[in-house]
């Protein structure tokens, strides 16, 4: 049998008002054995479950018919009792009304809503709509809507029209710096895990920015969204604290500060558990709960409040029990809470009274002891109150002398054994419930002895070494060796192979180390054991090798080129530090890289180096590595994250180029500059260009978001025309140097002569050979790519014409997949970047009938000497074949 535990507890209900529902039901289930019994209690008193009552129970549950917020809104709690003890559940509250309501504005019109636009802004907590700057477009009639919504029912009202109009004519046009109108409590209160938002609006002409940022301690990752809102969620404790929002415009600025405050419901940091106790014997409990206000503790027993009285003590979390009675027995629950819920921890005191008894652990039969050793003989029967002990060995009582000690808790211990200790050995135990006794038989044996004992040792990393051990023993019984590091037992499976035994002889326990490690130095300790005694001796291995890592390393003097680095001493692993090395890593790459220091060589005994060649405004991390004779150690853990000074760019960028584009355009392409050579912020380009041959040049300024391509439109600008090009690089600490000058040309313009003397041959019944004259280069306003040959059938228009087109200077073409004995016509047209030019006089071709389709048919031959003679029937073309000219064999 076993008191009431809860499965399941009441929770917290919200009714939606004016809800059709009938009905509500508050959940309550207990395991328990004898099944447990229900009863309710609302705001601390119990109900009253009549026949004509709202109130009736369904297995454990309550349910409530008919619900009404006058009558039934409150706290509730569920009190399981059976034989064993009382429990009562934690407190759920049933409210009336709606889950949350949000606010929207109609302009003139439904669904005419106005956006949330930084101009404009609905505060949720109070429904006011706040313009920052009105606009002409503002003028009209507004509601509000409110919308509440709880689980899937959701309701929504409109509010009455109020006109906005202008107080006189015209529209306001002076500027005017921020004031803050909407704004969050100066202290605003929120449990752990909850989402918090914070608002802030401000009128203001230009409208206003809102910034945020938290005063004290650093920004969460958890903030979501910007402008009039701040959302911060999951929040914690280390959310608490000082928080500004800043509005501000040309003009000026407004700020407001408030601070947010982080409790949290109590939760169970210690808890009681069921026990079983001794009568007689002393107990204590203790509860602990964390929460913000911190958590007032008080105890129940079966239901009922716990004082202080006779042997029990109750003070905060502690529940102290002396000398149990079997009327201690009961259900108890430890209650934490403070404003913010309650949480119950359950448990069971049994309170037993049994009479001694050895069954489950009986004294050892067979008791092996070493000749001159101690053994220990435990006596722990079964017994509730705790038993009275006394030994025999035969029919002598033993009592405490120089070789024999009997504990308080009834163990025996006899010391520097020999062999008149033989003999059978008795506890008897007694206490107010009755008697019991339990026997053994002491056998005495050879001491266990270290005859070659392990020695210390002095080696390098990776070398290898055995250590010896040797033992003797009683040959009755078996020998095994232990070996252990520093008082660790060494687990030769799970050593990689660095351990392994030297010997499979019984009495030689040789310990080998293979590839030895810095890890592997320390205090060896070899012990022989028998199931009666053991002997140990220790060495000590001394493993030398790489420096361990630096420590603290801080970084100071930051320049835009170089650091102060400084560090502290690591271990030296038994061989003189020689030298140290410093590494970083930037946010471009992941790989650490050796860096240029000053000096260049650092020696052993340095803490400090000063590290150069650093790229400027760039974000670091440092490390710093020692190494000896044996090799470079671990690193250090790497430095704080620091970003060096910034400079104005050092490197030119490259890639300069460009061309093509729209007619009258000069387009100027570049490589975009890696972040390592930005050097600062507010980083773009000056682009440099002239006509080649005059003197003007002119410059643009094109910040890094629209980099990599300019364009330039002059309706002066010539086709094709060449521009000498020019490119530096700018961050707000200056410029940097200029590229070397490119040529680049302008857009071109479409060819404007076309190809002559177009000649096309029919060479197959579905192949044409197409050849002409070229364009003169001097008559091109590009670069000349290749020409285009357009083909259509007779009867076709030529905007339906299939084209082929060729590279380069090539002035002839062969184009294949014509329909046989068809008329084409064809044209030839030159093309470059801009497009094609125009077409050369048409000229027509009709291909030939395709051949015949006709094999020859009965073919014969004859040999004769070295030649053979073939025969066969002629083939004869139908109309729409060609003539048959010849045939291959």
């Amino acid at each position: 049998n076993y008191g009431p535990v809860f499965e399941e507890q009441p929770a917290h209900t919200l009714f939606p008002e004016g809800s059709e529902e009938e009905k509500v039901t508050l959940a309550c289930r207990a395991r328990a054995s004898p099944p447990a019994t229900y009863r309710w209690k609302m705001n601390g008193t119990e109900l009253k479950m009549e026949p004509d009552s709202r109130y009736r129970l369904v297995a454990g549950d309550l349910v409530i018919s008919n619900p009404v917020k006058a009558k039934d809104a409150g706290s509730y709690q569920c009190v399981a009792s059976n034989s064993r003890g009382t429990v009562v559940s934690r407190e759920a509250s049933l409210r009336f009304g709606c889950k949350f309501v949000s606010s929207r504005w109609l302009l003139n019109e439904f669904p005419n809503f106005i956006p949330a636009d930084g101009r404009r802004f609905v505060s949720q907590t109070t429904g006011n709509l706040y313009i920052a700057k009105t606009e002409a477009s503002d003028l009209g009639n507004y509601s509000c809507f409110a919308t509440s919504h709880i689980d899937f029912i959701t309701k929504s009202v409109f509010s009455k029209f109020s006109r906005l109009s202008l107080a006189a004519e015209g529209q306001c046009s002076w500027q005017y710096a921020p004031s803050i109108k909407a704004r969050f409590p100066a202290d605003t209160y929120a449990l752990t895990g909850q989402v918090v938002t914070l608002e802030c609006f401000a009128f203001g002409n230009p409208v206003p920015r809102i910034k945020w940022r938290k005063l004290d301690g650093s920004q969460s990752s958890k903030w979501i969204g910007s402008e009039p809102l701040l959302q911060i969620q999951d929040v914690g404790f280390q959310d608490e604290g000082t928080y500004e929002c800043e509005a501000e415009n040309i003009k000026g600025r407004d700020s407001y500060q408030g601070r947010i405050i982080i409790q949290a419901q109590p939760e169970w940091l210690e808890v009681i558990s069921d026990t079983e106790a001794d009568i007689g014997s002393d107990l204590r409990w203790s509860c602990a709960a964390s929460g913000k206000p911190r958590p007032a503790v008080r105890w129940l027993r079966d239901g009922q409040p716990l004082t202080s009285q006779n042997r029990i003590e109750v003070s905060g979390g502690e529940l102290r029990f002396s000398k149990l009675v079997l009327e201690d027995s009961g259900m108890y629950q430890c209650v934490a809470e403070n404003k913010h819920g309650t949480v119950y921890a359950s448990a069971e005191l049994i309170v037993q009274a049994l009479a001694p008894d050895f069954r489950l652990n009986p004294v050892k039969r067979l008791i092996p002891a070493a000749r001159s050793g101690k053994v220990i003989i435990p006596c722990q029967p079964r017994a509730a109150p705790k038993a009275t002990v006394l030994w025999t060995k035969g029919t002598e009582l033993l009592i405490n002398s120089s070789r024999v000690t009997i504990t308080r808790d009834g163990t025996l211990i006899l010391q520097n054994i020999s062999k008149s200790d033989e003999g059978k050995y008795t506890c008897f135990a007694e206490n107010f419930m009755g008697k019991a006794n339990s026997t053994g038989i002491l056998s005495v044996r050879d001491a266990t002895k270290i005859t070659l004992a392990p020695s210390s040792a002095d080696i390098n990393v990776g070398e290898n070494l055995t250590l010896q051990c040797h033992a003797s023993h009683d040959p009755t019984m078996d020998l095994t060796f232990t070996w252990s590091l520093d008082d660790f037992p060494i687990d030769f499976d799970k050593s990689e192979g660095h351990y392994q035994r030297a010997s499979l002889k019984e009495t030689i326990g040789d310990l080998s180390i293979f590839n030895t490690q810095l890890k592997h130095a320390g205090r060896y300790t070899c012990t022989a054991q028998t199931v009666v005694d053991s002997a140990s001796e220790s060495a000590t291995l001394t493993v030398r090798g790489p420096p361990g890592p630096p420590g603290g390393v801080v970084v100071r003097d930051i320049s835009d080129t170089s650091v102060q680095l400084s560090w502290s001493r690591g271990f030296d692993n038994h061989s003189p530090i020689a030298r140290y090395l410093i590494e970083a890593r930037t946010l471009l790459s992941s790989n650490w890289k050796q860096m240029r220091t000053n000096p260049g060589n650092i020696e052993g005994n340095a803490e400090t180096a000063l590290v150069v060649n650093l790229i400027p405004w760039m974000d670091y991390e440092f490390r710093v590595l020692a190494s000896n004779i044996l090799g470079v150690g671990e690193p250090s853990l790497p430095s704080s994250k620091i970003r060096t000074k910034e400079a104005a760019p050092t490197v030119a960028p490259s890639g300069l180029g460009g061309g093509g584009g729209a007619p009258n355009e000069l387009i100027i392409n570049w490589t975009p500059t890696l972040r390592d050579y930005q050097n600062g912020d507010g980083f773009g380009y000056i682009l440099s260009f002239r006509k080649k041959g005059t003197q003007e040049w002119l410059t643009a300024k094109v910040p890094h978001a629209e980099s990599l391509h300019y364009v330039y439109h002059n309706e002066s600008i010539g086709p094709y025309t060449p521009f000498e090009v020019k490119i530096k690089a700018y961050n707000r600490k200056g410029e940097g140097p200029e590229s070397l000058t490119a040529i680049v040309y302008s857009a071109e313009e479409e060819p404007k002569v076309a190809p002559f003397r177009v000649l096309a041959k029919s060479v197959l019944s579905s192949e044409m050979d197409v050849s002409w004259e070229p364009v003169e280069q001097g008559d091109m306003t590009g670069v000349l790519l290749g020409y285009e040959i357009r083909y259509w059938k007779d009867g076709d228009k030529e905007e339906a014409a299939d084209r082929v087109r060729t590279a380069g200077l090539v002035t002839s073409a062969h184009v294949t997949g014509l329909n046989p004995n068809t008329r084409y016509h064809l044209s030839v047209r030159a093309y470059n970047r801009a497009g094609t030019g125009p077409p050369s006089p048409s000229t027509n071709i009709t291909t030939t009938k395709p051949p015949p389709k006709k094999p020859p048919s009965n073919i014969s031959w004859t040999f004769s000497g070295s030649t053979v003679s073939i025969k066969w029937d002629p083939v004869v073309a139908k109309a729409d074949e060609s003539a048959v000219t010849g045939y291959k064999v």
